[in-house]
C-alpha cells in the first residue's frame, strides 16, 4: 500500500515554498519559487503541479494539498486582497490546486498555517494558548485558543498586522495608514532606518547604502558592528511590536507568543527587547506570564508543515 503524503505551501510575499510531507512532519520534497516571477496565481499553480507530480517518491501517493497564504480565508478557500501578493482581488486558491491534482485542498492564513506547524512539531508543542509572529515582508499572526487557530465569523480574524498602531502613519498595503506591519516587519524597519537617515545626521554605515538596495539583513549587519543608526532602528522596532504584543495578551491570554521569519532572526535585537517593552505596557494580571520564544523550525518549514497538518486527518488513512 502506497504511503500517504500531503503537499505542503507556503506562499509568501517573495518566494512560495512547497513540499512533500509525511504524517511525522517528514519533508521528502522541498522547493521553492519566485512569488513574483508570476503575474497570475493560475501559473504559479501550474508550475507547482509540474514540478510536484516528477517529485513524487515511489510508494507514495499524493492524498491532499495545505496551503498557506496572506489573507487566506480558511472557510471561502480564497485569497482576499492581500496587500503583498502581486495578485489582485479574491483568488479561489484551493478550487485552483483541486482542479489540477483533483484532489481535496484547504487554505488558511500563512501565520496561521505557521501556528499549526508550530504546535504540531514545533516550540508550541504541547501548548494549547500562543500567538504566532510571522515577521516577514509584511507582519501574520496565527492566534490559538485552547487549541484550536481562530478564525472568526469570516475565516480571517487574527490580523495583528493591520492593527493601527499610529493614526495617519505611514502608507499601508492594505489601503490603510499607520498598520503595525509597517513599522514591526523587513519591511518596516527599512522604512524606519530611511526615515532616522534623513532626519538626523549620526553617523552611520548605511548611508553607504542604496534606498533600493537597503534591507533587514544589512539593517541587522550593521546592528551586529554596532552601528547607531541601526540599533535605534531595532528599539523602535521593538518598541511598537511588544506594545502591540500587551495588547495582543489582553484580549486573547497566551501561555507564549512565538517569533518567526526573516526579521525575528536577529534573535538578540529582537526578542528580549521586544518583550521588556511588552512588560512595561502589559495589564499587571498578565505581568511576567508570558513567554516570547524563537521559533524551533527551520526557516521557511514551519508554515509549510503546517499546511501539510491542515491534511493531517487524509494522512492516518
Amino acid at each position: 500500500m502506497a504511503a500517504p503524503l500531503a503537499l505542503g505551501i507556503d506562499i509568501g510575499g517573495t518566494n512560495t515554498v512547497f513540499g512533500l510531507v509525511d504524517i511525522d512532519g517528514t519533508i521528502y520534497f522541498r522547493h521553492s519559487l519566485s512569488t513574483k516571477s508570476y503575474e497570475e496565481a493560475s501559473l504559479l499553480v501550474d508550475a507547482i503541479a509540474g514540478i510536484v507530480h516528477n517529485n513524487i517518491p515511489p510508494n507514495h501517493e499524493l492524498v491532499g494539498i495545505g496551503i498557506g497564504a496572506p489573507n487566506g480565508n480558511y472557510y471561502s478557500g480564497c485569497i482576499e486582497f492581500a496587500p503583498n501578493l502581486p495578485w489582485a482581488g479574491t483568488i479561489p486558491l484551493t478550487a485552483m490546486f483541486a482542479k489540477v491534482f483533483g484532489l481535496p485542498a484547504t487554505l488558511t492564513n500563512d501565520a496561521n498555517a505557521a501556528a499549526v506547524g508550530e504546535m504540531i512539531y514545533g516550540a508550541a508543542k504541547g501548548m494549547k494558548d500562543f500567538i504566532m509572529i510571522t515577521l516577514g515582508t509584511g507582519l501574520g499572526s496565527g492566534i490559538v485558543v485552547n487549541g484550536e487557530v481562530l478564525y472568526g465569523h469570516m475565516g480571517n480574524a487574527g490580523e495583528l498586522g493591520h492593527t493601527i498602531v499610529y493614526p495617519g502613519g505611514r502608507e499601508c498595503g492594505c489601503g490603510r495608514n499607520g498598520c503595525l506591519e509597517t513599522y514591526a516587519s523587513a519591511t518596516g524597519i527599512t522604512r524606519t532606518v530611511i526615515e532616522l537617515l534623513s532626519s538626523n545626521k549620526t553617523e552611520s554605515s548605511l548611508r553607504n547604502i542604496s534606498v533600493t538596495d537597503l534591507n533587514s539583513k544589512i539593517i541587522y549587519n550593521a546592528a551586529c558592528q554596532g552601528d547607531p543608526i541601526a540599533l535605534e532602528a531595532f528599539d523602535f522596532t521593538c518598541k511598537v511590536l511588544g506594545m502591540q504584543l500587551a495588547d495582543a495578551v489582553a484580549f486573547s491570554g497566551p501561555e507564549a507568543i512565538i517569533l518567526f521569519g526573516g526579521l525575528a532572526n536577529a534573535k538578540e535585537f529582537i526578542l528580549e527587547p521586544t518583550r521588556l517593552y511588552m512588560e512595561d505596557s502589559i495589564l499587571r494580571v498578565y505581568k511576567d506570564t508570558v513567554k516570547i520564544l524563537p521559533s524551533e523550525l527551520p526557516e521557511s518549514d514551519a508554515a509549510l508543515l503546517g499546511a501539510a497538518a491542515l491534511m493531517s486527518k487524509l494522512l492516518l488513512f
